[in-house]
């Protein structure tokens, strides 16, 4: 029988749990003394461990709410994990609007600020890009080598801009017309398009796609004019015309863009999209809930925060419910929930209980498990609104995207939505970026984070180090944020990681 090490090796989240987490490995025999249990396994850090005696069928409970059910007679000290706690139906309360808390909004004097740029339609950018984007993947390589044109070396006399980066996708024909397939990728585009963090778009097109380019700027009220310019090859004559023609279009936008300089802004025209990816035990314990913290501080700075990845909230919806701003909003929630119940009946995904084998070995048993934990992203404010994929945010304060779960797909469509940038958890290791948002990466242990320094934005270990406390961490990270939005580069934007990421939601039949 080994010694307790110190600190205490495992981490109590609520008084009513029956299960604890493990802060490091645990050793079999290893003696538990705040719990009064010795470990019956090797217990993996960031797993569960049974601290009472748990009926079979009885509730597992983890921050005092259901995570599944015993699918044996546990003893306390027991290894739990997914082949011991089955995911099974219950009945849950929405409770719709009954925990709804109002954003405690600070004086506009008393706000805090980053150095932003301002567009003429009142709307504020982290980043001053020029964007190349395509209606149909044929357009593609004409994209690519017009943005690989502007290298550093012919960026160096524009210094207020960031970049010049082609947006490519693999849609625009062979593709759904009616409906929602057509609908998303054109709203995705024009979301980007008119992003404030774009101060000028070239978008080139083939000619022929189904995605026609006039009808797509007619449906989407977009005009040109000095900043937003078209290029078809068709009409053009070919590949190398366009490409031509498209570098002269961007020479001259960049003259215009330099212009813009960062001012001092309001936090209120911050919009921050949540995700979360490659999520493990220590999600839901540190990087998650101290990103929560965050968001509440920026809410009551005046901005928005949206909370997405609706497969990943299955589970823990009424806790959502319940803090929605009416009970239209609750049910305009639990509409996109069941959407995608009935598009995933009877596909092995993780709405249906199977998570990713990352979040798997990091400790994560179900869906449930890992919704409790990617819901604390969101803090504790009320949820004003729910929004379809890549449509206007326009509420202020926190709210829903309905989004896959990918990672990828889902910050597109936020970035579509407005959001300016991007805060992404993670336990086992993403190296996720994006443009024109950067992307600030929260690692949710040390040893990750020490392991992958060159991705990682900010460490939020220490909270399961027991060496700052979660408002110490929502402090930092509101912090960096604010840096971060001012024009310090992110880890993915030094690296250069984010023109590839791009990825509209493709669904519907391809032909």
């Amino acid at each position: 029988m080994t010694d307790t090490p110190s600190p205490n090796p495992t981490i109590r989240l609520d008084a009513a749990d029956n299960v604890v987490v493990a802060r490091a490995d645990i050793a079999k025999g290893t003696q538990i003394a705040a719990e009064r249990v010795t470990a019956l396994q090797d217990i993996p850090l960031g797993h569960k461990i049974a601290t009472r005696p748990i009926a079979k069928g009885e509730a597992v409970k983890k921050y005092d709410t259901i995570i599944g059910f015993a699918g044996a007679d546990i003893v306390p000290g027991t290894w739990l994990h997914s082949h011991n706690v089955l995911m099974d139906a219950f009945q849950k309360d929405y409770r719709f609007a009954e925990d709804y808390i109002a954003p405690n909004l600070l004086a506009p004097d008393e706000r805090a600020t980053f150095m932003g740029y301002r567009r003429s339609d009142g709307r504020v950018g982290t980043r001053n890009h020029i964007g190349i984007f395509i209606t149909v993947n044929c357009a593609a390589t004409v994209a690519r080598k017009i943005s690989a044109y502007f290298d550093d070396e012919r960026l160096a006399d524009y210094p207020n801009v960031d970049g010049v980066v082609a947006f490519i996708h693999q849609q625009g024909c062979g593709m759904e017309m009616t409906g929602e397939p057509m609908d998303l990728l054109r709203r995705t585009l024009a979301g980007y398009i008119r992003h404030p963090n774009i101060a000028g778009a070239l978008v080139c097109s083939l000619g022929c796609e189904r995605n026609n380019l006039g009808v797509f700027f007619e449906e989407q009220g977009l005009e040109t004019g000095k900043m937003l310019r078209t290029v078809t090859m068709q009409d053009i004559g070919g590949t190398r015309a366009a490409v031509e023609k498209g570098k002269a279009v961007i020479r001259e936008m960049l003259e215009e863009a330099n212009r813009i300089a960062r001012t001092a802004c309001s936090a209120e025209h911050l919009t921050i999209g949540l995700q979360c990816g490659g999520s493990d035990g220590f999600s839901g314990l540190s990087a998650n809930p101290a990103l929560g913290k965050a968001v509440d501080i920026l809410v009551r700075h005046g901005g928005t925060a949206i909370l997405s990845e609706t497969p990943e909230l299955y589970g823990v919806e009424h806790t959502l419910t319940a803090r929605a701003k009416s009970k239209a909003v609750g049910q305009a929630f639990l509409d996109r929930i069941g959407w995608w119940l009935d598009y995933s009946e009877g596909r092995d995904t993780q709405i249906n209980g199977r998570v990713s084998p990352g979040n798997n070995a990091g400790g994560l048993a179900n869906i449930i498990e890992k919704a409790l934990g990617g819901s604390k992203k969101g803090g504790s404010t009320g949820i004003n609104a729910v929004y379809r994929y890549a449509c206007p945010v326009t509420e202020k304060g926190l709210v829903i995207m309905d989004t896959p779960g990918y990672d990828p797909v889902s910050a597109t469509g936020q970035i579509a939505g407005g959001a300016n940038l991007i805060c992404f958890t993670t336990g086992r290791g993403s190296c996720f970026g994006s443009y024109p948002a950067p992307t600030v990466k929260l690692a949710t242990n040390t040893p990750m984070f020490q392991r992958m320094q060159g991705d990682m934005d900010i460490n939020c270990g220490p909270v399961v180090d027991g060496e700052m406390t979660l408002d110490e961490m929502g402090e930092a990270i509101f912090a960096t944020i604010l840096a971060v939005a001012s024009g310090a580069q992110s880890k993915s934007e030094a690296l250069g990681v984010g023109e590839e990421e791009f990825a509209p939601w493709q669904i519907g039949v391809l032909a």
